[in-house]
């Protein structure tokens, strides 16, 4: 099967390339905050939102009197730019996201480019547009042999700086075999995930697997030096010093969370047939009095992760809707409580007496919901992604709640399951 992968890699720049790097990943924020500018002033004028091709046209004519500097950058910096302010602003329409802030220079996730044209890969070797040649730090000879092989073809490359550190993002149609799906032959090769702050996640097997928490760990020396930045003068080479700490500091969270994302999502793709996980809210979650902790572990990363990772090792992915009470039922019995507050980390049967972990009742809960959807009439074929979806093959979004029956249809399942 073809499949969009990309391939990450750090660069070794000289002081040209360095500054080449710096000047289109400067134009591409600068042209997203001058369409991003058009945008409003349309808004305000009651006039329909501009598109990509309308902006680069616009853009053509506003910068050979306004940015003399426009010859210096590949066209591809701006006008990728611009795709992407358009689809921003079409989710905003769609109510799939706030409307698109401007991008600033501090900001990690706003110090990118993206371009198209010719792009090469060379051992150790990367060709950009306009930048020509920039060595690696990282072997690259992976992604060379499955271009010779013709087993992948590169798309977009996408430069960005981290700190001081400079990265390309080769965006490729590779051809990955076609797994071979994995057979769920009992009731052990099926296992619920609960995600939660206590612990990361609670496997139904009583596995609990431990988050690195790296913003929590590295909050005071992160105020630390935020105040450090604070105190110094605007613009002096120890602000300056002081900014580039504080930068480090920053990407080494976000290396720290990445690593152990990928690392848990691989390991349950590739040795779990069967997972089951909850639909949940994030962005709702991202504004409660528990933001810092929910974006401190990474949930939203780990649920995208694991969906394409189980497509990639033949898993079969099941997620249970929102409306699914899995904190509130009784692993045991199927008896449905009321709310349990998140101070009570025990979970209490008043019907049955059980007494257990409330995250791995949960679990169990959510393992017995992939049960009755595999041998249930909805159940799917391996490999598909989304409960409800019988093609064995479809990927759906993980934000999407597919409903499938009353609670109570679901706890009468569960009781010939477990015995």
């Amino acid at each position: 099967m073809w499949v969009n992968q990309a391939f990450r890699f750090e660069l070794s720049p000289n002081a040209t390339q360095r500054r080449a790097l710096a000047q289109h990943i400067g134009a591409a924020r600068f042209a997203y905050n001058w369409g991003l500018e058009m945008a409003l002033k349309a808004l305000e004028e009651g006039r329909r939102l501009p598109s990509a091709p309308e902006l680069h046209k616009a853009w053509n004519v506003w910068k050979r009197e306004n940015a003399p500097w426009w010859t210096e950058v590949s066209k591809c910096a701006p006008q990728e730019a611009f795709r992407d302010l358009e689809k921003a602003l079409k989710n905003w329409k769609a109510k799939r996201a706030r409307f698109p802030r401007f991008k600033r220079k501090k900001s990690l996730d706003d110090n990118k480019a993206r371009l198209t044209g010719t792009i090469k890969v060379f051992s150790r070797q990367v060709q950009l547009p306009r930048i020509g040649l920039v060595k690696t730090k990282e072997r690259t000879d992976k992604l060379v042999g499955l271009i010779q092989a013709k087993r992948a073809r590169i798309l977009s490359a996408t430069v960005s700086r981290e700190a001081d550190r400079f990265y390309v993002s080769l965006t490729c149609e590779v051809e990955r075999p076609d797994p071979k799906p994995k057979e769920v032959r009992s009731e052990d090769d099926v296992v619920g995930i609960d995600l939660g702050l206590s612990s990361f996640a609670t496997l139904s097997d009583g596995t609990r697997i431990e988050a690195p928490k790296p913003l929590a760990k590295k909050l005071k020396l992160l105020k630390r030096r935020s105040k450090q930045l604070s105190r110094k003068q605007k613009g002096s080479n120890n602000s300056k010093k002081a900014a580039l700490r504080l930068a480090r500091l920053h990407q080494k969270i976000k290396n720290l969370r990445r690593d152990f994302l990928h690392k848990q999502t691989t390991w349950l793709a590739r040795t779990k047939p069967a997972i089951v996980v909850e639909d949940l809210n994030v962005k709702g979650l991202s504004r409660s009095p528990l933001s810092r902790s929910v974006a401190d572990v990474g949930w939203g990363t780990f649920l995208r992760m694991l969906e394409y990772k189980a497509k990639w090792y033949g898993a079969t992915l099941i997620v249970a809707p929102r409306s699914f009470p899995s904190t509130r039922l009784c692993s045991r019995c199927g008896h449905l409580h009321g709310k349990i507050p998140l101070s009570q980390r025990v979970f209490r049967c008043e019907a049955c007496g059980l007494e257990m972990d409330r995250d791995l009742n949960a679990a169990l809960n959510l393992k017995v919901y992939g049960l009755a959807h595999l041998t249930g009439p909805t159940a799917s074929s391996a490999g598909s992604h989304a409960p409800g979806d019988s093609s064995g093959g479809g990927t759906a979004p993980l934000s999407r709640s597919t409903s499938h029956g009353s609670v109570k249809g679901e706890v009468a399942c569960r009781q010939p399951l477990e015995g």
